[in-house]
């Protein structure tokens, strides 16, 4: 018979087995644009638990440090995981400048999904912001291999300038399919280029979905989701059928240091992924 204390202990487990990095063998390196690299790891142990789209990895630089990164595999790949990743301090340039057959310490997966299953039957409208479109990969592949689910399907994505531009071959695969829509624009570029120029949010008014039920996945700096959660909602969305992914600030992955508190939310437990109906006050407060 199972006893609290068992279940107790049985949890207790489980938590002190996410808190020990997992070795994992560098397996792939693919540099993205001049500060972003996608790497590719399998287990050198147990494989680790299945994640779905939006969950979190802590990934671990051996005599570095730990940083949150989402999980942009293909769901398809089984235990083998992909990241890209951005340079932006001392742990995730270590990361970015790993070689095939260097170890990578992997702890997760951690935090809610994209709401996929609710998504059933729904138009899809996928916006992301620069380095926010990986956290969105998954959840895209998933989205195309399962295209009969749901109804139209619009991907629309913003970077700063044309070399900043993320799995720009998966964004032609994507573009040549005929029942998906996919929109890139950047903010700025020069003579060579020949698409759209501007803010992402300008994509949403000629994007094709109904409002009433349509269905919104969002990643990107805050104050692009923001505005896009304000664009979507002019356009009738409803505010709980906005989702944000807001992952921020994570330390340890599973809601004790109050590291990536935001509001009332702890990002690593309650998030990242929440919709606007919930986080949507708080986003729109800088201070915090």
């Amino acid at each position: 018979m199972t006893t609290l204390a068992t279940t107790a202990a049985a949890s207790a487990a489980e938590i002190d087995k996410r808190l020990v990095p997992v070795p994992h063998r560098v397996v792939a390196v693919r540099r993205d644009t001049a500060d972003t690299v996608t790497i590719g790891l399998a287990p050198l142990e147990d494989a680790p638990p299945p994640f779905l789209p939006g969950q979190v990895d802590m990934l671990y630089a051996f005599g570095v440090g730990e940083v949150p990164i989402s999980i942009s595999s293909d769901m398809l790949l089984g235990s083998q995981r992909e990241y890209t990743i951005r340079r932006v301090g001392p742990v995730t340039r270590a990361l970015t400048d790993v070689t095939v057959g260097d170890r990578v310490g992997v702890r997760g997966p951690f935090g809610v999904p994209w709401p996929l299953e609710d998504a059933e039957g729904a138009d899809i409208l996928v916006v992301g912001g620069g380095i926010g479109l990986a956290p969105l990969r998954s959840l895209i592949l998933q989205l195309l291999d399962r295209r009969n689910d749901f109804g139209w399907v619009s991907i629309l994505y913003g970077a700063r300038a044309p070399g900043d531009i993320l799995y720009r071959s998966e964004l032609e695969q994507w573009r040549g399919r005929l029942d998906t829509d996919v929109d890139v624009t950047v903010d700025a570029a020069g003579a060579g280029w020949h698409g759209n120029v501007g803010v992402v949010t300008r994509l949403i008014p000629r994007a094709r979905f109904e409002p009433g039920r349509a269905m919104a996945f969002v990643c990107g700096p805050e104050v692009m989701m923001r505005y896009t959660a304000e664009s979507l909602l002019q356009r009738g969305v409803p505010p709980e059928r906005i989702y944000l992914s807001a992952e921020r600030n994570m330390l340890c992955g599973i809601g004790t240091c109050g590291h990536c508190q935001l509001g009332p939310f702890l990002v690593c437990r309650h998030g990242p992924v929440l919709s606007w109906a919930r986080i949507g006050p708080y986003v729109r407060v800088r201070e915090l």
